[in-house]
């Protein structure tokens, strides 16, 4: 492809050079909100806009998925009323069906549902079923989503199959496992980021990123921009993808 442009940050790369897919570790709206003397929810709230506003950006731009950490089942050790919050900024998000419609996106909620109120598992069912025909953008929202918990739930899926269906587990390949992926059938993430200056997975996507390229910036989520996107695409495009090989 041509030279790269000094300023990487005013425009995407060509559409032919993008990652299919995109994940996003969206990290620092508590220091966020800490720095300008906010409560931390308020550094929710700024990020859940600035998720929308890049959703919005990757799907005018031709990104195929996004999947964005939103809560880990780690975060459940976050102070009581902070995590009251977020589910309901979350409840607030998915009752809000015109939104994602209106912008004919495909949302899907990936994580372990079980631990979530009764509400907000038939809240997730249904903005899934409201979108699922669209098909330029798919946004994967990871709630109480771990990569350990994920590879153990299919793990276990699979020994069930092996009882039921009487199957050789000596036969079993990774096709099996990624069948019971929460990312099945979705190509794996070519990209992830993480803003706010940590260098670190924190369990997101372990097994789907084993050829990942990672972008990692010193800004904090609530400040993110599509011209922040932008550089990381450009980062990613200037990345020699060897995939093992020579």
């Amino acid at each position: 492809m041509e030279a790269m442009p000094k300023d990487r940050s005013a425009a995407p790369p060509p559409a032919e050079y993008l990652p299919q897919h995109i994940g996003i570790i969206m990290d620092g709206n508590g220091r966020w909100a800490k720095a300008r003397g906010l409560a931390r929810e308020y550094g929710h709230r700024r990020g859940s806009e600035v998720f929308m506003d890049i959703a919005r950006y990757c799907k005018r731009i031709g990104v195929r998925y996004l999947t964005v950490y939103a809560f880990s089942t780690e975060n459940w050790k976050r102070p009581a009323h902070e995590v009251a919050v977020i589910m309901q900024m979350l409840q607030h998000y998915l009752d809000d069906s015109e939104q994602y419609i209106k912008e004919e996106i495909r949302l899907r909620i990936i994580g372990d549902r079980t631990r979530l109120s009764a509400g907000l598992q038939k809240a997730m069912e249904k903005a899934e079923k409201a979108s699922e025909q669209f098909t330029e953008l798919t946004v994967n929202l990871a709630v109480n989503y771990g990569g350990r918990e994920e590879l153990l739930h299919a793990a276990r899926c699979m020994a069930q199959e092996c009882v039921e269906e009487a199957k050789d587990a000596a036969q079993l390949d990774f096709d099996d496992l990624e069948r019971h992926l929460y990312t099945a059938g979705q190509p794996d993430p070519d990209l992830i980021i993480r803003p706010s200056g940590e260098k670190r997975l924190s369990n997101f996507m372990m097994w789907q990123s084993a050829y990942s390229e990672f972008v990692f910036m010193d800004v904090l989520w609530p400040d993110f921009t599509p011209q922040h996107l932008n550089e990381a695409l450009w980062e990613y495009v200037g990345r020699d993808r060897r995939f093992g090989g020579i």
